[in-house]
C-alpha cells in the first residue's frame, strides 16, 4: 500500500523559511518511476501545484509563484522528498500536501498539475504570520 506522510509544517514569521519532508512507503523511487509533487491549498481556495520532482533523474519543476523561493529535492536512499521554502509570505499560508503519480508537469499549460497524481498524503499546515 502506497503511503505518503508529510512533516515539517508549523508557524513561521514572514521572511522566514521552512523545510517540509514527504516520506513515501509502499514503493521505492528506484523501482517505480513516479513523480513526487508538492501542492498547497489555502483556506477558501483551490489546491494548486507548488513544485515537483522526478527522483529517477532529478528533474524539477516549479510554479511561477514560488520559483526562486522553493527548492525541491529527493533522497532516494531514504525514499523522501524535501521542499525548502524561503522568504515566506502570509499568502503562503496553506495545507501543503505531497503526492505521487506517473507525471506532475503539464507542458502545454506550463504548470505543476495534480491530474497526474494518484496517491496523496494528508498534508501539513504551514502558517505564516505577518
Amino acid at each position: 500500500e502506497v503511503q505518503l506522510v508529510e512533516s515539517g509544517g508549523g508557524l513561521v514569521q514572514a521572511g522566514g523559511s521552512l523545510r517540509l519532508s514527504c516520506a513515501a512507503s509502499g514503493f521505492t523511487f528506484d523501482d517505480v518511476d513516479y513523480a513526487i509533487g508538492w501542492f498547497r491549498q489555502a483556506p477558501g481556495k483551490e489546491r494548486e501545484g507548488n513544485s515537483c520532482i522526478s527522483p529517477r533523474d532529478d528533474s524539477t519543476y516549479y510554479a511561477k509563484s514560488v520559483k526562486g523561493r522553493s527548492t525541491i529535492s529527493s533522497d532516494n536512499a531514504k525514499n523522501t522528498v524535501q521542499l525548502q521554502i524561503d522568504s515566506l509570505k502570509p499568502e503562503d499560508t496553506a495545507v501543503y500536501s505531497c503526492a505521487a503519480g506517473p507525471w506532475c508537469y503539464d507542458y502545454r499549460e506550463n504548470r505543476v498539475n495534480l491530474s497526474g497524481m494518484d496517491y496523496w498524503g494528508k498534508g501539513t499546515l504551514v502558517t505564516v504570520s505577518s
